[in-house]
Formats: structure tokens, C-alpha cells, sequence
């Protein structure tokens, strides 16, 4: 598989099998190279300032307005019914999800998604959603593509060969993939599989602002990659099933040939994937526990500076130096929502319980932080410069709006940790007026 690198960029890409297959000096010439038609991708409006003006120019051998109409798909574990259960403001923990056994339970990456929180609304393009994926076979002449928004995919468990429009991605564990509004893509799996979901509606992922880190510093834009053109001529006399995930609801529509037909594409709204050992971490080198924003990766921003749609952050392996300090993430009530992950190894402030595969939900203003293990022993640590997270890869997805768990989360799934409590319950009282 062959890349192209950089966030945002404008690329241009043809499948080496017919060279000359993009037009030259426009965009939809009366007669395309190679009886191609031309297709616009659109993921934004036409008039978005140019910076945040996202669109893609699709060379293809079919355009994709050729498939019979769409139907319901009653087979779906997403929603964004919101009021289906009673909220639950409680620290919630889960335990790592199931994934079904094959063959007796075969389940694609479609067939596998469940919602597990949200909140907003699809049709009023604000809004985000969190979904598990669990499968253990791949999508065969099938494809899916969202209308609502956007999905950030985080591979826990087995590698995903992604084929979209523009190219074939091979996502594996500690890597991350984008797949943007509107673009077909399927899901190849190699056994069972696990990962989790981040959707954002009304919004695109970019890159933090800098501010006085500087011009260099955490994801740098150069190490996200894109797909090369990649097309395939297949008839499916027996029908290709297109997926649209529209209003929060999945309906199908069949069709006689592979969406995977385009034999060059150039601009810059694109799928495209970043590998999380990458990452340029920023950290305390005198004193104190830094703010977890110091670690954000990507974010969908809202209108107001410096309040996230959603922000995906990492806890990537690093040096922990600071003198006179408790150096694990402090006790916090945020006015934000906070979903954690965990795609390996331990968690440094909740070695127990919180495993990979599994989650965790800290609501708005719910308090939470370390367990009492991990605040009794880093507060009598010897103080010296020491390897952080070695090994682990620890994510969150927190945003500025109020989840709400479905139905799925609390109760059907049967993964929710009714204990997680406990573990602060050992946290015993320190204070003595005779000792400063």
C-alpha cells in the first residue's frame, strides 16, 4: 500500500494503470480521458472561506448516482435517541467488550456497531456520538457511508484493510483513521476485531492550534498519510449493497457495480490515517501535572474559541520529571464530558479494572481521578525522572456536550462495571491541623 503525506493537503492521485486520467486545466471537461465521469465530493459549503473549504473531484467509471432506491435497514444497533433511558450521572466504567464468535456469529463492521453514548442531533449538524465496533468477518460487496458526519475510527484489537474511493488504507492498533461525511468505504478484518468510534456531526476534524508552543509540536501534519487512487471495474450481477447511515438510521440501496471505481481523484477533502507513536509530546519539565489538552491530537471545533465539538486526545508513553509534584492526573470535575479508551496496556492512574477493549464515561461535573492505590504510591514515590505509560496507549474523546448512555450501554451490552465506585472507597483522610 502507497500514501501520500500531509493534514489537509491538496493531493492529486490516478491509478498508474491509465496515466493521463486527470483532466488538465479543469475540472469537467466537455469529454473526460478514458470516457470517465467527473463527480464533485463536497464537504463543505461552496462559499467556506477558503481555508475551511473541503471538496474532492472524482474521476469515475460510473457515477455513484447509479443504484435502485434506498430502503430501511432494520438490522441496527445505532441510534441517537437520547431519552431512552434515564440519564445516569454516576462514574461509569465498562468492561472490555464482547466480540461474537465466528462462525456461528458472523458480524461485518456494520452489522457490529453499537452506540454507546451521544448527544445532539444529525439533522441540525450539531452533535457527536461514541460507537463500539465488534466483528469477526469482513463487509463482502458491501460499503457504508455516513450523511450525518464524520467518523474517527481507533483499531483496539485486529487490523482493518479500509478500501474507500480514493485508495485502501491498512489501519492497525495504535493507529487512527478519518474517514469524512459523505465517502464510501468497506472493512476488511483478519479475525476478531474491536475498536471504538468517535462520530461528530456539523464539523471536520483539524489540527489544535499551536498558540505559543510555537510552529512544531504534537501531531505534525506531515505524518498523516492518504490513500493513492485505487479502482476496480467488477460488475456484481448479484447486486452491491450501498449503505447510507442518514439521520442517525441505516437504509440500503443496491446497485450492479463496485463504488470503488475511481481512477483518479485530486483536492483536499479526503479520508486518511496517523500512526499515535508520532506524536510530538508536549509535557511539565519544572513542576505541577500539566492540563490533558497538552495531548489533544485532533478537534472539531464549535463557534466558540476554544470550546471543542470534540477532541480526540492520546496518553502516549513519555518522561514524567516534575520535582515536588503528584505526578498522575489530579482529582477533577470538568465542565466537559470525558470517554476514555484504552488501546493497550495500563492506565498510569487506574492500573486495575479499567482494560483494553473496555471504556470509561466521566459525565459533566462528575467528579473522578486516581484510585487509592495510585494516590497512595505516587504520593510517597521517590521523585526522579521516570518513563511514563511505556507501553500502553490510553485515548479520550471529551467534548463540550452532556451525554447521554443508551439503553445498549447501561443494560444490554452487559459490560457496565457496577463496582467501579469502589475504587475510590479505600481513599482514606490525610489531614492533620498539627502538621503542615
Amino acid at each position: 500500500l502507497q500514501y501520500m503525506s500531509g493534514f489537509g493537503n491538496e493531493h492529486i492521485s490516478e491509478d498508474p494503470r491509465c496515466p493521463g486520467a486527470l483532466p488538465e486545466g479543469q475540472n469537467n471537461p466537455q469529454v473526460c480521458p478514458y470516457g470517465l465521469y467527473a463527480e464533485q465530493l463536497s464537504g463543505s459549503a461552496f462559499t467556506c472561506p477558503r481555508p475551511t473549504n473541503k471538496r474532492s473531484w472524482l474521476y469515475r467509471i460510473l457515477p455513484s448516482v447509479c443504484h435502485k432506491p434506498f430502503k430501511p435497514l432494520k438490522e441496527s444497533h445505532l441510534t441517537h435517541d437520547w431519552d431512552e433511558i434515564e440519564p445516569d450521572p454516576n462514574q461509569l466504567r465498562w468492561k472490555p467488550f464482547e466480540i461474537p464468535k465466528a462462525p456461528q456469529n458472523k458480524m461485518d463492521f456494520v452489522s457490529g456497531l453499537h452506540t454507546l453514548c451521544g448527544a445532539g442531533e444529525p439533522r441540525g449538524r450539531n452533535g457527536i456520538a461514541i460507537h463500539i465496533f465488534v466483528c469477526n468477518t469482513s463487509m463482502i460487496n458491501r460499503c457504508l457511508y455516513n450523511s450525518d458526519g464524520d467518523f474517527l475510527i481507533v483499531p483496539q484489537q485486529g487490523k482493518l484493510l479500509i478500501t474507500t474511493e480514493f485508495g485502501k488504507m491498512l489501519v492497525e492498533p495504535n493507529e487512527i483513521c478519518v474517514i469524512q461525511q459523505g465517502m464510501r468505504f468497506s472493512v476488511e478484518v483478519f479475525g476478531e476485531t474491536r475498536g471504538y468510534i468517535l462520530e461528530v456531526y456539523g464539523a471536520h476534524f483539524e489540527l489544535p492550534d499551536l498558540g505559543p508552543i510555537g510552529a512544531n509540536g504534537l501531531a505534525n501534519p506531515r505524518d498523516f498519510l492518504v490513500p493513492v487512487a485505487w479502482y476496480e471495474d467488477r460488475q456484481v450481477p448479484g447486486g452491491y449493497t450501498v449503505i447510507s447511515k442518514y439521520q442517525g438510521k441505516l437504509f440500503t440501496a443496491q446497485q450492479d457495480y463496485s463504488p470503488y471505481n475511481v481512477v483518479a481523484w485530486h483536492g483536499n477533502y479526503t479520508p486518511y490515517k496517523y500512526h499515535l507513536e508520532k506524536f510530538m509530546v508536549i509535557n511539565a519539565v519544572a513542576f505541577d501535572h500539566a492540563d490533558p489538552s497538552i495531548f489533544t491530537v485532533l478537534t472539531a471545533k464549535t463557534t466558540r474559541a476554544g470550546v471543542a465539538l470534540a477532541d480526540f486526545v492520546i496518553f502516549p508513553p513519555r518522561w514524567g520529571v516534575a520535582n515536588n509534584t503528584f505526578r498522575p492526573p489530579y482529582y477533577h470535575r470538568n465542565c466537559m464530558s470525558e470517554f476514555m479508551g484504552l488501546i493497550k496496556g495500563h492506565y498510569e492512574a487506574k492500573e486495575e479494572g479499567f482494560q483494553p477493549g473496555g471504556g470509561s464515561l466521566h459525565s459533566m461535573m462528575t467528579p473522578h481521578g486516581p484510585d487509592a492505590d495510585c494516590f497512595e504510591k505516587a504520593s510517597k514515590a521517590k521523585l526522579e525522572p521516570e518513563r511514563v505509560a511505556d507501553g500502553t496507549m490510553a485515548f479520550m474523546f471529551e467534548s463540550s456536550l452532556s451525554l447521554a448512555v443508551t439503553k445498549w450501554g447501561l443494560q444490554t451490552s452487559n459490560r457496565l462495571d457496577k463496582n467501579y465506585y469502589k475504587c475510590w472507597e479505600p481513599l482514606k483522610s490525610h489531614f492533620n491541623p498539627k502538621c503542615k
